[in-house]
């Protein structure tokens, strides 16, 4: 068996087209297992194995244009287990890069994934950051991603974190943004829970350089009796400083949701705005939808991933 295998068995349990990941640079770790790891030009790829989790240090060397995404895979084939992930992300002045995390735990009946992951943008650098989870149906899988990162002069940041099929089981998302002179930085979260999921969801931007700029956006969909807590918070700390917390929720049977979008200005010359919407699905597009055929469910199901498309 190769010990990319077990990763595409993953991916097609999930429904997902695996990517060309050997010809990539990228880290592959089953568990507490470090399967594969590959650097290239312009990409230094470290990663070690310990008993008590991965540790990957992934370094962009200044100017370089990553033409591939580089590949992030974690997982577990087993029923059950634990896997703690140390990620630290460099990029050093003008590197420009994507980055694809997937998370597939698609077989485990209970597990917990742990990533505690520090970025660092210098100047003029640009990450985009797509990281998509697969938890299959067990329920009792949990899953602790926390990201510390701090953006220099001019440097964009785009994460995109989602969990749309599967159960989520426990989500605990914890992310922190210091966003400097003239940079940027966008965090977009697409959840959808349902039967006795629970989700807990904080991100800060903290706007500290002039004329930083800065978006929280969450689209959180709860069904059966799943739980969400969304707490989205901007600070605008400098001058020229522009900031936006955008929430939008969909409720369902008895499932609950909180969401909080928290706003603070340190700068008379910074300006930081939200807005929160929580809901159940228009009714407008569902009697559109079932006027063209389909069951009440399933109009419901297609309005709510439309929203988290």
């Amino acid at each position: 068996m190769s010990d990319f295998e077990p990763l595409y068995d993953l991916f097609a349990t999930a429904g997902w087209t695996p990517p060309p990941i050997p010809e990539a640079a990228h880290v592959v770790a089953y568990g507490h297992r470090l399967a594969s790891t590959q650097s290239l030009a312009g990409v230094r790829v470290e990663a070690e194995a310990t008993d008590t989790g991965i540790e990957a240090r992934i370094t962009i060397a200044a100017g370089t244009r990553v033409a591939q995404p580089i590949h992030l895979c974690f997982g577990l084939y087993q029923q059950f287990g634990v896997q703690n992930v140390h990620l630290a992300l460099t990029l050093e002045p003008r590197a420009d890069a994507t980055v694809w995390a997937h998370c597939l735990f698609a077989t485990p009946l209970a597990a917990r994934h742990a990533m505690q992951a520090e970025v660092v943008l210098m100047e003029g650098a640009v990450l985009r950051h797509q990281e998509a989870h697969y938890h299959g149906t067990s329920g009792d899988i949990q899953v602790i991603p926390h990201t510390r990162a701090s953006l220099e002069k001019d440097a964009r940041y785009l994460a995109d974190f989602s969990l749309i099929r599967g159960r989520v089981g426990r989500l605990d998302i914890d992310y922190s943004v210091n966003v400097g002179e003239a940079a940027e930085a966008e965090l977009t979260s697409r959840i959808y829970g349902f039967g006795s999921d629970a989700i807990r969801i904080r991100e800060q931007l903290k706007l500290d350089g002039q004329g930083a700029r800065g978006l929280v956006k969450t689209r959180v969909a709860v069904r059966d009796d799943a739980r969400a807590e969304v707490l989205g918070m901007v600070e605008g700390n400098a001058a020229g400083a522009r900031g936006h917390v955008d929430c939008m929720e969909i409720v369902r049977d008895r499932a609950e949701v909180s969401a909080v979008p928290e706003v603070r200005v340190r700068h008379p010359q910074a300006k930081v705005t939200h807005e929160a919407a929580i809901g159940s699905v228009d009714s407008r597009q569902l009697e559109t939808l079932m006027a063209r055929g389909l069951a009440p469910e399933e109009a419901v199901d297609l309005i709510v991933r439309g929203m988290l498309a």
